[in-house]
């Protein structure tokens, strides 16, 4: 059964080839979810250092880890080095309040290679031989300025002369309840070193909280020639775990140790979760039960293979193996189906790709090939259930009565009750979900795994996920906050992807996001004039002031961004009413409201706010937020925020085409257009028109008239602006040196800061004021291609601007895909401008065959930044590299 097969066979999320994935968690420590404290300190409730000691409650994580989609029985893999001072069970980070800023996990891992069933998946992770430096980490950090370069691990020189192993795990289904795994690991250090490697399986903690007290179990057994872990759940049925040779097995339990971390004079059990790192580190004997050779544990909820290493040489590579099988096992599970099932799940991986990635050198499948890996590592189990969440749970002392507060943290969002697979924004800085991250997720998971991105794009609309009101949750740290209204252009972009076009999903989430436009229409034009405010709206510190926070004094702000979007939700949503009009007239009606209602929008805009002033400046040729306040006797006094940023360039993606066979085949949106038009003809200035030789009328809907398209175009093509070697600045460079801007009376400093952000706006972990960010430049780049396919190559922009080189804006979306792409690829002196003075610049072959994909990127050198892995929305690179669905 090839890939394609599988996935043909693999319609809903219940089916048996996506039961298990890569869903275990790289993190599940410092999580809202285990945050049961009266202050919201999500970092600081349960710490790392308390991770190896205390049970989660809605999760796991581990290192190179899978887990059933339910998220009860997981496996990952451990080790030590004979050096530190715990085991290696999880990575390390650090807390905002220990110096973080920009969201790095201080370990490297790479995912290189994965299909969309998971029937194949690699990865690298890189283990120090010497002791992990985490108070030196700490110490750095809590150091350094906001001006200074966060230290990483290399900084320590921990790594130095390639002192370290590479540890590559690679599973490979040989059905889809029988996992093949392979942990090799290679010593590319100069000396002999010892490593011990300790893959271990457990059950996730459902059974001390008061509310469900049965109680998996796992057996470990050396019994009869075989090396195993039998896992009995109540729900998974019975699994058997395999471990290749003769490892001394472990077992214990994963419970909390109160006694160590609370004071309790008697833990509830013998044994707890960190009983196996105690025996292999600490040498405790009575810590965990180890099982005798020829004889069985006592039941258990956690259990390890102890494979020990004394001395690996230089250049040496050590393997175990290991089988998760359905049932009881079988004695032949490490016999020649092994590793023919590997050898056949790596060709299958192949020949899927060469069906994806067409086009380009073979670097660039390449890259493309491993940005989709990494995203399909996104998907993780995400299990909570806010209600309990809140309340507490019966065996436990109630938690502080801040919790309940009327704007405490999620208060509002009680009928949420999640536990589904979800595509994270990061596996590690990130283990939740984040609603405009995943839209941007879906669309190069529709090249891959359609049936998964339409799922998802529906999951999050479902009852369980949606306020009763109709809000889409933004993200765990808080429910209730705004991301930009993108589902429904994710949702045409899925749907376009495929040949046979599923009307029914098209359907389905046009109804839900009906609610959802609603909510937006109700909650966020306060004033019911079509303008919209968003406050966050996730661009984090774009703005000298957070946007979200009360100016005082009566000021209020008009955004810019927030009408943009809602103009640009009203076109999606009347594109997905057309094309279910052409199969069901009833869908007519709802899509002239939704032109009526862009129009709208659009004609509010050109006098934008309560003192009249549109977010068009004429002088300066861009768009600006506004703030206003009403003075006494009900003048409005109103002034534009002269700061040039993506807010300015956000009105370009609110364009839709009328292709002609709307005119031909809708005959009553096409009357009511003209009615529109005739009855309010302000409203012909927002329509461009098209007739083809045939006569065939077209028109492009579009927030910007071509002359004022023209003239945001050329400050986004001006270098001095916009336009960076490597894609579209978030902030414009022309505020190189900073300015001052007068809001609400006070004057706010910004300026141009191409790299991490030097303020703690937002806790200073992500930066909008110059970096390059990839979710809006993939959508600038299609808006430049729909550009191009209505005017039909008459649209020309210098690129850049007063260079004299006039292009097509198709040429131009051909370019800004280019420098996006050419950030993962070599340039001409050898190196990738994402890696910048990082370790992966390095001319060393360990460090440069890997490809990191970063959360956003140098507005000038192109060094990614940000969280390490947020292969989410920046693997829409694999979208540039690959073609667009709608243009494949």
């Amino acid at each position: 059964m090839s890939e394609q097969e599988r996935l043909a066979a693999s319609p809903d999320p219940d089916s048996p080839w996506r039961l298990w994935g890569p869903y275990l968690a790289a993190r599940q420590w410092g999580t809202v979810r285990e945050d049961y404290s009266g202050n919201g300190d999500a970092w600081g409730y349960l710490s790392f250092d308390q991770a190896r000691s205390r049970a989660y409650r809605w999760g796991e994580d581990g290192i190179a880890g899978i887990c059933d989609r339910h998220g009860f029985l997981n496996l990952a893999v451990a080790m030590w080095n004979g050096a530190d001072e715990i085991l290696k069970e999880r990575y390390f980070g650090l807390t905002n309040s220990e110096g973080n800023h920009g969201e790095d996990v201080k370990e490297h891992w790479w995912i290189t290679d994965g299909t969309p069933t998971h029937s194949w998946m690699r990865m690298v992770y890189r283990y120090p031989q010497r002791a992990f430096p985490y108070s030196e980490l700490r110490e750095r950090a809590a150091r350094a300025s906001r001006d200074e370069r966060e230290p990483e691990l290399s900084d320590t020189g921990v790594l130095a002369e390639d002192r370290f192993f590479d540890v590559e795990t690679t599973w490979a289904k040989a059905g889809p309840d029988d996992v093949c795994v392979t942990i090799t690991a290679t010593n590319h250090g100069p000396d002999a070193a010892p490593l011990h490697l300790v893959p271990q399986v457990w059950f996730r903690n459902t059974w001390t909280w008061g509310r469900d007290a049965r109680r998996p179990a796992l057996i470990a057994s050396t019994a009869d020639g075989w090396t195993r872990v039998v896992a009995e759940h109540q729900q998974l049925g019975r699994y058997t775990v395999h471990f290749d040779g003769r490892p001394r097995l472990l077992v214990t339990d994963n419970e909390t140790d109160e006694a160590a971390l609370f004071g309790r004079a008697v833990n509830p059990s013998r044994y707890t979760k960190a009983g196996i790192g105690d025996h292999i580190v600490a040498g405790a004997v009575d810590a965990c039960q180890v099982v005798p050779m020829g004889g069985a544990s006592h039941p258990g909820t956690k259990a390890a293979a102890w494979y020990r290493f004394d001395s690996v040489e230089p250049g040496e590579r050590v393997t175990v193996r290991l089988r998760l099988i359905a049932g009881d096992g079988h004695g032949s599970a490490f016999g020649p189906t092994f590793d023919e099932t590997v050898r056949l799940r790596e060709r299958e991986a192949d020949d899927f790709y060469a069906g994806v990635v067409r086009r380009g050198t073979d670097e660039e499948r390449r890259v493309a090939r491993l940005a989709f890996a990494g995203l399909l590592w996104t998907k993780q189990h995400y299990r909570f259930r806010v209600r309990e969440w809140l309340e507490g749970d019966p065996a436990h002392p109630p938690g502080p009565a801040e919790r309940h507060a009327p704007h405490a943290r999620n208060v509002h969002w009680k009928h949420m009750d999640v536990a589904d697979v979800l595509s994270m924004p990061d596996e590690w800085e990130y283990p939740w979900f984040a609603a405009w991250d995943l839209a941007f997720h879906m669309v190069p998971f529709a090249l891959v795994d359609p049936a998964f991105a339409k799922e998802q794009l529906l999951l999050l609309c479902r009852e369980w996920l949606m306020h009763p009101d109709g809000q889409l949750p933004a993200y765990e740290w808080e429910f209730g906050d705004v991301n930009p209204p993108v589902h429904a252009w994710a949702a045409l972009q899925v749907y376009y992807a495929e040949e046979n076009r599923d009307r029914v999903f098209l359907a389905r989430v046009f109804h839900k996001l009906l609610l959802n436009f609603s909510w937006w229409v109700n909650r966020k034009d306060p004033y019911g004039n079509y303008l919209f405010e968003g406050g966050f709206l996730g661009m984090d510190n774009i703005g000298p002031v957070n946007r979200s926070a009360p100016l005082g004094d009566g000021w209020r702000f008009e955004q810019s961004d927030a009408t943009s979007w809602m103009a640009a939700y009203a076109l999606h949503m009347m594109q997905m009413a057309l094309e279910l009009a052409r199969h069901d007239e009833a869908y007519e009606d709802v899509a002239t409201k939704f032109v009526e209602h862009f129009l709208s929008i659009a004609q509010a805009s050109t006098h934008f706010g309560s003192a009249g002033r549109p977010i068009w400046d004429e002088e300066d040729g861009f768009c600006y937020d506004l703030v206003s306040r009403t003075l006494p006797g009900g003048a409005v006094e109103s002034q534009p925020v002269r700061v040039r940023s993506m807010v300015g360039l956000l009105p370009l993606l609110a364009g839709a085409p009328l292709d002609p066979w709307v005119f031909e085949e809708l005959p009553g949106f096409a009357g009511r257009l003209n009615y529109l038009l005739r009855r309010q003809p302000a409203f012909g200035q927002f329509l461009t028109w098209h007739t083809d030789a045939d006569g065939e009328r077209s028109a492009l809907l579009s927030l910007l008239d071509e002359r004022k398209m023209r003239r945001v175009l050329s400050r986004m093509f001006d270098e001095g602006e916009f336009l960076s070697p490597h894609g579209i600045r978030s902030l414009s460079a022309a505020h190189r040196g900073g300015l001052q801007v007068e809001i609400a009376g006070w004057h706010h400093p910004i300026e141009y800061e191409p790299g991490e952000s030097r303020t703690a706006m937002f806790g200073g972990n992500s930066n909008w004021r110059g970096p390059v960010w990839f979710p809006t430049n993939a959508l600038l780049v299609q808006v430049l291609h729909a550009l191009e396919a209505f005017h039909r190559g008459a649209v020309t922009v210098e690129l850049p601007t007063g260079s004299g080189n006039v292009v097509s804006a198709g040429e131009a979306a051909d370019e800004l895909s280019r420098r996006l792409a050419a950030l993962f690829l070599p340039g001409p002196d050898g190196r990738r401008p994402a890696d910048g003075d990082r370790v992966e610049a390095t001319d060393s072959p360990l460090w440069s065959r890997h490809v990191t994909f970063n959360e956003y990127f140098d507005g000038d050198t192109g060094e990614g930044l940000g969280a390490t892995h947020q292969t989410g929305w920046t693997a829409l690179v694999a979208v540039l590299l690959a073609g667009w669905p709608a243009q494949r």
